[in-house]
């Protein structure tokens, strides 16, 4: 990690800021994933006794792997009501997107959610079928931390082979950074409890499938977060591919998710299919 002293985390860390017309972006997705939920209804499945422990389930009629879609948000703001069309591009393949929501920060922890999301994965793996798991932003995080997952140990009744690869869309896998940010006062992360919740220091996943994906307009933290993982993880064994969305911002960069024939919906469906 780069020295405090030359790096200022707290710029290189505010999306919002940094794209003034993130308002309008996000009441987009809001509009376009009402939309596609008019056109077609997800079935939504409970993995907890939350409110917010659901996945929608948008159904398509493929038998490769189900597809999962991880929101973003620093793990303190939005649920997957808002990216229901990010189903939509993958759904046109015949591949079944699950989109689930979890709880927030600060009402819980980092690695609460981590277990949230993998109590949401064991759920899904009820289904029969392997996972590949996508994510934006903290969802990219989250992501990776399901591809690093030891299944066994986390639920003996689940193949270690659960999670067969990620696609981590504008991930953060070093978390240390944030902790002298704006984002850090919901989070509550020390140093230890960040570097602990970091995948990027975790034991690599070798033999599984990693994309680290960045919108090309995005800050150097956010380009260096992605390919540091892809580096690292590589060198250990995963299959990485470290990818940029040209022109893309931190709130565009998934908008390919919706087009059935955008690369990154092509390139989900491989992983998918394979």
């Amino acid at each position: 990690m780069s020295s405090t002293d030359t790096i200022d985390y707290e710029a290189e860390y505010n999306n919002r800021a940094r794209v003034p017309e993130h308002a309008q972006l996000m009441a987009g997705w809001a509009r376009d994933a009402a939309a596609y939920r008019e056109q077609k209804a997800p079935r939504r499945l409970a993995y907890g006794p939350g409110p917010r422990h659901i996945i929608d389930l948008f159904e398509a009629d493929g038998d490769g792997a189900l597809v999962v879609f991880i929101h973003g948000g620093y793990w303190q703001a939005l649920d997957g009501s808002s990216f229901s069309h990010c189903a939509r591009g993958l759904n046109a393949h015949g591949v079944t997107v699950a989109v689930p929501t979890y709880d927030l920060c600060p009402q819980v922890t980092i690695d609460t959610i981590i277990g949230q999301m993998r109590g949401a994965a064991r759920e899904l793996a009820k289904l029969g079928r392997p996972l590949v798991v996508s994510g934006h932003s903290a969802g990219g995080h989250l992501a990776a931390c399901l591809l690093a997952t030891d299944w066994r140990a986390f639920d003996p009744s689940v193949s270690r082979d659960l999670v067969r690869a990620a696609y981590a869309i504008s991930g953060l896998f070093e978390l240390e950074p944030l902790v002298g940010t704006f984002v850090n006062k919901a989070v509550g992360m020390d140093a230890a409890s960040a570097r602990a919740a970091s995948p990027l220091f975790w034991a690599a996943p070798a033999g599984k499938s990693l994309d680290a994906v960045v919108g090309g307009n995005e800050s150097a933290e956010y380009l260096r977060q992605s390919r540091v993982i892809a580096d690292r993880w590589g060198a250990a064994g995963v299959a990485t591919r470290y990818d940029e969305v040209a022109g893309a911002n931190h709130f565009t960069a998934i908008a390919p998710l919706a087009d059935p024939g955008s690369a990154m919906v092509l390139r989900l469906k491989q992983l998918a299919d394979r």
